[in-house]
């Protein structure tokens, strides 16, 4: 009689095969849904995804798959609850990536960008931003600020390479818009405290 080889538990094997990912799975909920929504977010999908243990073990590349559902999940949750994830640019992004990302679209407003500093803009940024669809804002968010490449955000997002890199220049093209319609966004963020 042979002895079988010891099989972890199941509770074990789901650990094994998500612990590694759920730092990423936080960062990522926490882009989305912001610090108050993000854990429970995350808590969310590792709770729905426990029962497909098996379907897990086969995935090959199980962090952008994870991201997947991660990102399926949270916007099943804004249709549902009807509200949009609205957080300033300023809340999730580090100071030195708020510069770059800040600068990427002032320097295209030159006359503007002689008026004010980059610290100044961030109110104007966070308040135009906030304008933007749900998705619109979570694609800037990835790719502007976190600095994920368009293949990774196709990947997440199940949308051709294509598809991203138009949506980016869309989106980019939105912001600018809504910078130029809005100049008393720059007299407000222009004007110096007393």
């Amino acid at each position: 009689m042979a002895l079988l080889p010891f099989k972890p538990s199941r509770p074990k094997r789901f650990e094994k095969l998500v612990q590694p990912h759920l730092e990423a799975m936080y960062r990522f909920a926490f882009r989305l849904a912001g610090q108050q929504d993000a854990e429970d977010l995350v808590q969310d999908v590792v709770v729905k995804l426990y029962p497909r243990l098996e379907e897990l073990e086969s995935i090959e590349q199980l962090r952008p798959w994870l991201n997947r559902v991660l990102y399926r999940h949270f916007i099943d949750q804004v249709r549902r609850k009807g509200r949009r994830a609205d957080r300033p640019v300023s809340d999730v992004a580090e100071p030195e990536q708020q510069a770059t990302f800040l600068d990427s679209y002032a320097a295209d407003i030159p006359e503007l960008t002689e008026q004010i500093t980059t610290e100044r803009l961030k109110p104007v940024m966070d308040s135009v931003v906030q304008e933007l669809s749900p998705d619109l804002r979570t694609l800037m968010l990835l790719h502007d600020v976190d600095g994920w490449s368009q293949e990774d955000i196709a990947r997440v997002l199940e949308i051709p390479v294509g598809t991203v890199k138009s949506r980016v220049h869309r989106c980019r093209a939105a912001l600018r818009a809504k910078l130029l319609e809005r100049p008393e966004l720059f007299q407000q963020a222009g004007r110096v405290e007393q």
